[in-house]
C-alpha cells in the first residue's frame, strides 16, 4: 500500500515539477551575460569553410595564445555547418566536414574549459541557404541542449515577413525550456530596433549591417566600417547594460585590412562601448602585435567593467572625438579618437572640460577632478589630469587611457 501511495504522489506531482523547470531556467537565462560575452566566431575569416578540424584548431589556439586567460570563452561556428533535416525533423550536421558529429566537437571544446556556440536562423533557410529554424525552434533548442551548446547566434535571412520580435521570442522561449542555459545572440542587423525590445528575449543584439575589414567605409550592399558602427552605437547607449548588450559586430582585428593603429582603435571602441568581444581572425597564425591587442587585459577590463555603462560621445575637437566611459571603481576610461585621414594635433585641458552629473549616474566619474592617467596600450602611468595634454594622433589613431583616483 505504501508503494502505491508513493507512486500516486509522484504521478500527481510530476506535472508541477515540469512546470517549475522553465521558470528556473528563465531565471538562469536572465543572468547569463552579466558582462559582454567574449569569444571567437568563424564567419569573418572563414565564411562557409568550416570543419571539425578547423574549430578544434581555433579552440586549441585560443588556449595557447593566452586568449582564454584573458577572458575569451565561446568558440562559435557560424553558418554552413548544417545540411538537412532527417525524417524526424532533426537538424543534420555536414557529415563530411563534421564526421564525428556535433556532440563530439562540443565535448572537445568543453574539455579545454571553453564554451561552444552554434548558428541558426529565424527564417526557413539560413543566409547561406542551409536549413533554418522556422517551425523547428523547440526541436532545435532541445537538440542544442543535448549536444551541450552554450551560445546561439540567430540570424534573420529568409524571414518571410515575420515579426522580428515575435520570431526571436519564440526561439527565446524554446531556449528557456530546453533544459540548458544557452545565450541568445539576436542577429537581425538592427533593422527592427532590437535594442527597444530585446531585453529579456536575448542577451545581445546586433545594431548594424555586417562589419567589413575597414575603418571608415560603407557599401551600397550593406557592409559598414568601424566608424559607421560607432556612430550607431553612441546613439543607443541607454539600452545596454548588465545582461543585455548592444552587439557592435564581430571583431575584424587581425584580418589584414587595417593598420595597427586602426585595429587598436577598433578594439578600444568596442571596449569603450561595452560591446561583446568576438574575435574573427585566424588564431593559428596571429602575430604578436595582434595578440597583444586582443589579449590586452587592461583594455578587456574596461569592456568587462561590472558597472556596464557604455561610453558617451563627450566632445569633438579638431576631428578628434572624445569618448568617456565611467567605471565601477569611480574612475573612467577615455578614448581620444582621430576620425580624420590625416595626422591631427589636440590640446586638452581636463579641468576646463567637466563631465556633468547628468551624463552618468549620481556619484559616478566626474571630469575636472584630479586623476592618475594610465595609457592602456603602453601599460604605464603617464601623468595626472591636473595638467593639460598635448596630443598628435596619426590618422584613425586613438589615445586610450584609464583615469583612476
Amino acid at each position: 500500500m505504501n508503494k502505491i501511495r508513493i507512486l500516486l504522489l509522484i504521478f500527481l506531482f510530476l506535472p508541477m515539477l515540469s512546470q517549475a523547470r522553465p521558470n528556473q531556467t528563465k531565471t538562469d537565462f536572465d543572468k547569463l551575460a552579466p558582462t559582454p560575452p567574449m569569444g571567437w566566431n568563424s564567419w569573418n575569416k572563414f565564411g562557409c569553410n568550416v570543419s571539425d578540424s578547423l574549430i578544434r584548431q581555433m579552440a586549441d589556439n585560443m588556449v595557447s595564445s593566452g586568449m582564454q586567460r584573458a577572458g575569451y570563452e565561446y568558440v562559435v561556428i557560424d553558418d554552413c555547418w548544417q545540411v538537412a533535416r532527417d525524417a524526424k525533423g532533426n537538424i543534420v550536421p555536414d557529415s563530411i566536414r563534421f564526421p564525428q558529429g556535433m556532440k563530439a566537437l562540443v565535448d572537445y571544446i568543453h574539455g579545454l574549459g571553453l564554451k561552444f556556440g552554434i548558428y541558426s536562423c529565424a527564417g526557413s533557410m539560413t543566409c547561406q541557404s542551409r536549413p533554418g529554424s522556422r517551425g523547428y525552434q523547440f526541436q532545435d533548442a532541445r537538440q542544442y541542449a543535448e549536444w551541450g551548446v552554450d551560445y546561439l547566434k540567430y540570424d534573420w535571412c529568409y524571414s518571410e515577413e515575420q515579426s522580428a520580435k515575435a520570431a526571436y521570442k519564440t526561439m527565446s522561449d524554446a531556449l528557456k525550456v530546453c533544459g540548458r542555459p544557452i545565450i541568445l545572440s539576436i542577429c537581425e542587423w538592427g533593422e527592427n530596433k532590437p535594442w527597444e525590445w530585446g531585453k529579456g528575449i536575448g542577451q545581445l543584439w546586433r545594431i548594424s549591417p555586417d562589419i567589413r575589414d575597414c575603418f571608415d567605409c560603407e557599401f551600397n550592399w550593406g557592409g559598414v566600417g568601424v566608424l559607421q558602427i560607432l556612430d550607431i552605437a553612441t546613439k543607443i547607449t541607454q539600452h545596454a547594460g548588465p545582461g543585455h548588450w548592444n552587439d557592435l559586430e564581430m571583431l575584424e582585428v587581425g584580418n589584414g585590412g587595417q593598420s595597427t593603429e586602426e585595429y587598436q582603435s577598433h578594439f578600444a571602441i568596442w571596449c569603450m562601448l561595452a560591446a561583446p568581444l568576438m574575435a574573427g581572425n585566424d588564431l593559428r597564425n596571429m602575430d604578436e602585435t595582434i595578440r597583444k591587442i586582443q589579449c590586452n587585459k587592461e583594455a578587456i577590463a574596461i569592456d568587462q567593467d561590472t558597472l556596464g555603462i557604455p561610453a558617451i560621445k563627450y566632445l569633438t575637437i579638431n576631428d578628434i572625438e572624445i569618448l568617456v566611459k565611467p567605471l565601477s571603481d569611480g574612475g573612467a576610461a577615455v578614448l581620444f579618437l582621430n576620425r580624420s585621414n590625416t595626422k591631427t594635433a589636440l590640446k586638452f585641458d581636463w579641468a576646463k572640460n567637466p563631465v556633468y552629473d547628468d551624463h552618468f549616474p549620481k556619484g559616478a566619474f566626474r571630469m575636472g577632478e584630479n586623476y592618475q592617467i594610465r595609457d592602456i596600450w603602453e601599460g604605464k602611468n603617464v601623468g595626472k589630469t591636473d595638467k593639460p595634454i598635448n596630443l598628435t594622433l596619426e590618422a584613425h589613431e586613438g589615445w586610450f587611457v584609464r583615469l583612476s583616483k
